[in-house]
């Protein structure tokens, strides 16, 4: 046989090899993904912070046995976008706590479900995630739970209901991650625990390490004042939101001898209940540059009329100092359908800061990729929609007109924001600009 002929051979059979290899490769790629291999890494970043015992959602997915019968029923919801819950209209903001999945994830766990949801190697698996016992933060440096169970009726409406809980601490603190924990988190609408420095006036008639309402104060200003405050906020907490972790450098004080004042807002579902809640904190290690306060843009005079499915209020105002811009939270009531934080510039352009699709069970805090720092002066528009109409599934009534109010049946519209100012200045210092605004504290 001559040399060209067995060279010829040669080369065919090495492109047979490779095409071979090729194939394999691809027939590899083919194969249905394992749950230990494929699956539980997505879960363990994208999933477990909720679907763990003791958690929000209803059910665990941390284990083989956990997750197999539902293999059908988390790809529908992944597919959908379902879940992870996340509303934030994706042409604007990049945020860094965005928990949805990739395309390559969404296909992993269809591809898993569709081809029989095997398990796989369990050597395969990643190390299990370490989560602090009953906290989404480290272990806390300190509990502060309100002293005295709170009973929930079966039905009916519940007044916005406050405790005062005395910190008794004895030096200023500086807390970098805050978790409020409600006991029973089914009644819970949503949460604010207020920071009362020791020279505040604001309900100092009312009882400390009781529950009570803004009803059973005997003052009528007292009463009126229940609602409005200029003490910073600590945390707010809705159904699906986050525990505020601040960078190093950053944190939220609270001085010496202050009290938490937790407001609650209770539902009833058919079962009644008690709950206690309770607020993490753990504290920076070195004293930050940075303080961080909570504004809020909000429309107290807003009136929707009965029918409209498309109904839009907003708020401006504009900030009387420099601050860089952390997050969003934006809040409503049933009726809300978007919710949307501009800037609006001197030329009358508008830039989109974040576009929410507002989901009332899933009330998230939006935390800028990139903080942004804001000019004193900058102009901030909030700007909301609300469904009053019967197309609206969550509508109690559609012939209603519906104002501002405390219960689930009326609205609100708040646009919290995270800021953070010098460590030196305090809220009231920040509010001393130059000529005129209008920034709700």
């Amino acid at each position: 046989m001559g040399v060209s002929k067995v060279a010829g051979i040669c080369l065919v059979m090495m492109a047979v090899w490779q095409m071979a290899a090729v194939a394999g490769r691809g027939e590899a790629k083919k194969s249905p993904p394992t749950f230990y291999k494929d699956v539980l890494p997505i879960l363990q970043d994208k999933c477990e912070s909720c679907h763990r015992s003791g958690e929000a959602a209803p059910m665990a997915l941390m284990t083989y046995e956990q997750t197999r019968p539902l293999a059908g029923k988390i790809a529908a919801a992944v597919e959908m976008k379902m879940m992870p819950p996340w509303f934030a209209d994706a042409r604007f903001g990049h945020f860094a706590n965005d928990p949805s999945l990739s395309a390559e994830q969404i296909s992993t766990l269809g591809a898993w479900a569709d081809g029989g949801a095997a398990a796989g190697d369990a050597g395969d698996a990643p190390a299990p995630r370490k989560w602090s016992e009953g906290w989404n933060i480290p272990q806390p440096d300190v509990v502060v739970k309100m002293p005295k169970a709170v009973q929930i009726p079966a039905r009916g409406e519940v007044d916005y209901t406050y405790e005062i809980v005395a910190t008794h601490f004895t030096e200023d603190k500086w807390v970098q991650m805050a978790e409020v924990r409600p006991s029973t988190p089914a009644h819970v609408h949503h949460a604010v625990v207020y920071i009362r420095p020791p020279d505040s006036q604001w309900l100092r008639h009312a009882p400390v390490g009781a529950a009570f309402t803004a009803s059973m104060l005997s003052d009528p200003e007292e009463r009126r004042q229940a609602h409005e405050t200029t003490s910073d906020l600590l945390l707010v907490y809705a159904p699906g939101s986050a525990p505020d972790r601040w960078a190093d450098g950053m944190a939220k004080f609270v001085p010496a001898g202050a009290d938490l004042v937790f407001q609650m807002h209770y539902t009833t579902n058919g079962e009644a209940a008690s709950d206690e809640t309770s607020a993490g904190l753990v504290f920076a290690k070195n004293p930050p540059k940075r303080r961080v306060i909570t504004l809020q843009l909000n429309n107290h005079a807003l009136v929707i009329p009965p029918g409209a499915d498309d109904f839009r209020v907003e708020v401006q105002g504009t900030l009387p100092n420099d601050a860089t811009l952390l997050s969003l939270f934006p809040h409503m009531h049933l009726r809300g359908k978007r919710f949307e934080y501009d800037i609006v510039h001197d030329d009358g352009s508008v830039e989109v800061l974040l576009r929410v699709n507002y989901h009332f069970h899933w009330q998230l805090s939006y935390k800028l990729a990139e903080s942004r720092l804001l000019k004193a002066g900058t102009k901030l528009r909030a700007v909301a929609w609300y469904d009053n109409s019967k197309n609206n599934p969550h509508n109690p009534d559609p012939t209603k007109t519906v104002t501002w109010g405390d219960q689930t049946s009326e609205e609100m519209m708040v646009g919290f924001f995270d800021v953070a100012i010098p460590a030196g200045m305090d809220k009231w210092k920040f509010f001393i600009r130059s000529g005129e605004g209008g920034m709700k504290q």
